[in-house]
């Protein structure tokens, strides 16, 4: 029996916490389809993520696998297409322990509509959700980067931005997509919908505004 190179009690946990965060994801309609990954971290090498193309709202556990930090599968399966942008966020900081992608209509319709290259959320009660934020007085800048299928670029100008202090909490791919990460993946969750419930507000108010 060859041992793997993560805790199997760990990886189990991580599977079921996954399976069942995505398709509490999907409920919000965040995630339609196939679309959107979901990843948690196992130990210093590995993580576990969803497996390509599998429909969120049938998410289960055998739909997770594992990977190393360079995007490896480590598990039986084919990992998302995306996985290095889950592995930079791992490699890049230590404390984090889970990463969350989703695919709402607010965010798509925001990166495709206003061709600013970051979108900010400013005075909202809700941004006390997000990790060390402790008032509604303050300001998340959102940075926006173009969409491409060459995600290990992507992944280095994403690892670019970080290490430039540029990004803290999560970032937008135009047309495609949010991610955010954090300590762990109730955590994770919760920064989520706070992000998610903020930039349909956002798109909401542009509309009322005409802008």
């Amino acid at each position: 029996m060859i041992e793997r190179p993560y805790s199997t009690a760990v990886y189990r946990d991580a599977a079921h916490a996954l399976a069942t965060t995505g398709q509490r994801i999907y409920r919000q309609g965040w995630s339609p389809a196939t679309s959107s990954n979901y990843s948690v971290r196992l130990n210093a090498t590995h993580a576990a993520i969803t497996r390509s193309g599998k429909d969120k709202a049938l998410l289960q556990e055998t739909d997770i696998m594992a990977v190393d930090m360079n995007g490896q599968a480590a598990s039986d399966g084919k990992p998302s297409a995306e996985t290095l942008l889950h592995t930079q966020l791992y490699r890049r900081h230590d404390a984090v322990g889970a990463v969350l992608h989703t695919h709402s209509h607010a965010s798509t319709v925001l990166t495709m509509h206003w061709p600013a290259n970051s979108i900010t959320l400013e005075g909202y009660e809700l941004l006390k959700a997000l990790e060390g934020f402790t008032t509604h007085d303050s300001r998340l800048v959102i940075p926006v980067f173009d969409n491409t299928q060459d995600i290990a670029a992507l992944a280095d100008q994403v690892d670019a931005a970080m290490a430039d202090g540029d990004i803290s909490h999560a970032y937008l791919i135009r047309g495609h997509g949010l991610y955010t990460w954090a300590s762990d993946l109730p955590t994770c969750y919760r920064q989520l919908e706070a992000l998610e419930t903020l930039l349909a507000i956002e798109l909401d108010r542009r509309r009322l505004q005409g802008v």
